[in-house]
């Protein structure tokens, strides 16, 4: 993990290094400044030569300058290290994401992986900047100012023995039993991001059932329960303060009573008034540099939580590869099923596609029915490779689509899903994602054929049109044309509409296929579709039931040869649906 996290820093390593150094150098003059201080008092206690007295301010003065200097660099470059790094770890995340197969998302829900980009990360940056900045600090003031006492006070130092072990073990005690609340944090956070989340997406069915109370209800439960393991953490960490009081205040008594009995009974002979005063100021140093230790401790363990989740995903491997010598063009858009089952996890009792022999030709246009479950979407999806069959193969213009660069494939397969998608943006931008170089000319086209251009023009500002995020200032008959428009302007050698001509009436319907015919006819188009009248003038129709193909051919050979597609026709044209 620590190797993984490591690799971030990348261009960061000077800051960081820089860091390093200048938090040395600000330690070691603050554990010199006492010295000169203490000597300083004990001059002017003798009564030296003013001379000397000025000497030795000047002298102090310029150390305590250069200490603020190095902690100000130090405070800029940790900054700089710190923000860089939890940069390029979101970057890396972020990256790796893109590389996962629906697999892989299937493995980790969608608001986790916003609270690993988010949360998680910057509770990673904090640690970050602890370790270069205190971590390095406290152990070296921790140590040199035990030497420095004991030079300076020799047997008086000896309140560290008490003091030192007893602060270091309460607070080890105080963080252990604060960690399991605090881990148990970042689990639960996931919880109340996916309410939001489900919340603001499902907004229009939350109104639409009045059920905004229950989800406020859901919602507070998610954040009450972070509160009460935030609570019990800080009240645990809370014990701190006292425990550090009481430290402070045992060493200022300690010294100044035994102290004054030791300069009363020697003299001023084994130790002077200079003494004392560099006593108290590494006994504070000493007592500050084990808080700060206990505080990483507390930070480092808190983040380690975070980090082991952001690694996860690091370490989290895509379930498809491209091969070792990839073939980096697709021939046509033939595609052939040749005994194909699949299922979505290999612990998964039932297949959710058995038997698969399916083979169209290039340009052809097939349209696919079947009942909800009968696993349609699944079919399609194995065309661009979003998942690998379990047996079988599925080749593209002749090729098993394993042996194709992974890019290469998805190039030339354009899908538009059950679930149509718009990014925040205009539209034109929307539709670019299909051709970012496309001219508005082609946007147009492309818009006319989606049956899309009319509704644009009627909008104020046209293509430039801004799309809400989600795409919810458009219908969904607006959104699915839209999407059909993007995909058209891939010009992809394979077309797949998975039910996304669901929210438009069928002349529209009628008009979009016929536009498909004409501007793409060597495109091979799979329409999957609830309605027969979209698909049947297609040249070849699969129905699907149960995960396998129940009969296949052209409309009339279905309604003669398959009871579930005329049972389907039956009732959709005596419903009063008609073909136009």
């Amino acid at each position: 993990m620590v190797r993984q996290l490591v690799k971030c820093i990348r261009e960061y390593k000077k800051a960081t290094i820089l860091t390093l150094v200048f938090i040395i150098g600000e330690a070691v003059i603050e554990i010199f400044i006492p010295y000169i201080t203490a000597n300083l008092v004990n001059d002017i206690k003798d009564n030296v030569p003013m001379s000397e007295v000025v000497y030795s301010g000047i002298f102090l003065a310029v150390m305590a300058l250069l200490s603020l200097c190095f902690g100000g660099a130090a405070g800029f470059t940790s900054a700089k290290a710190a923000a860089g790094f939890a940069k390029n770890l979101r970057n890396d995340v972020f990256a790796k994401i893109q590389t996962f197969t629906f697999g892989n998302i299937d493995k980790f829900s969608s608001s986790s992986l916003v609270t690993r980009l988010t949360t998680d990360v910057s509770n990673v940056q904090m640690s970050y900047m602890m370790i270069i900045r205190i971590a390095v600090r406290a152990p070296i003031m921790l140590v040199f100012a035990i030497v420095m006492a004991y030079i300076m006070a020799g047997k008086l130092a000896a309140t560290f023995v008490v003091v030192v072990p007893l602060l270091t073990v309460g607070l080890i005690i105080i963080a252990r039993k604060a960690m399991p609340a605090f881990r148990s944090v970042f689990r639960k956070y996931d919880k109340l991001n996916e309410s939001i989340e489900e919340n603001v997406r499902a907004m229009r069915v939350v109104k639409g059932f009045s059920r905004e109370e229950h989800e406020k209800k859901k919602f507070s439960s998610a954040a009450d329960n972070i509160r009460k393991d935030f609570t019990k953490a800080e009240r645990i960490v809370a014990l701190n303060t006292p425990l550090m009081q009481f430290c402070i205040y045992f060493n200022m008594a300690f010294v100044l009573i035994v102290g004054s009995s030791m300069i009363i009974s020697g003299k001023g002979s084994d130790i002077d008034v200079g003494q004392i005063s560099a006593m108290l100021t590494y006994g504070m140093q000493i007592l500050i540099s084990l808080m700060m230790l206990s505080m990483i401790f507390v930070i480092i363990t808190i983040s380690a939580e975070s980090a082991k989740r952001v690694c996860e995903v690091l370490s989290e491997e895509p379930a498809l590869h491209n091969p070792d010598e990839p073939l980096m063009k697709v021939a046509d858009g033939s595609i052939d099923f040749d005994g194909v089952s699949f299922k979505y996890s290999e612990t998964a009792e039932k297949y959710a596609l058995a038997d698969i022999d399916l083979h169209i030709r290039s340009g052809m246009t097939v349209g696919v029915i079947g009942g909800t479950g009968s696993s349609k979407s699944t079919l399609v999806q194995l065309i661009p490779r979003l998942y690998d069959v379990t047996a079988g193969c599925v080749k593209v213009g002749g090729v098993d689509v394993r042996s194709y660069d992974i890019e290469t494939l998805r190039n030339s397969v354009a899908m538009v899903l059950q679930k149509n998608l718009l990014f925040a943006g205009t539209i034109a931008e929307n539709l670019r994602w299909g051709d970012k170089n496309a001219t508005d000319e082609e946007l147009k086209a492309v818009c006319k054929i989606a049956q899309a251009d009319e509704f644009i023009r009627q909008f104020p500002e046209g293509y430039n049109t801004k799309i809400e995020q989600g795409g919810t200032n458009v219908s969904g008959g607006q959104k699915q044309r839209l999407c059909i428009a993007r995909a058209m302007l891939k010009k992809p050698k394979i077309l797949i509409l998975d039910d996304s001509t669901s929210a438009v009436d069928t002349k529209t319907d009628a008009h979009i296929r016929q536009g498909f015919r004409d501007y793409i006819p060597e495109t091979t188009k799979i329409i999957i579709a609830q309605r027969i009248s979209s698909v049947q003038d297609a040249d070849l129709i699969v129905v699907m039931d149960n995960g396998m193909i129940s009969a296949q051919g052209t409309h009339e050979q279905l309604l003669e040869t398959s009871s579930i597609y005329r049972e389907v026709y039956e009732q959709q044209t005596n419903g009063g649906e008609s073909d136009e």
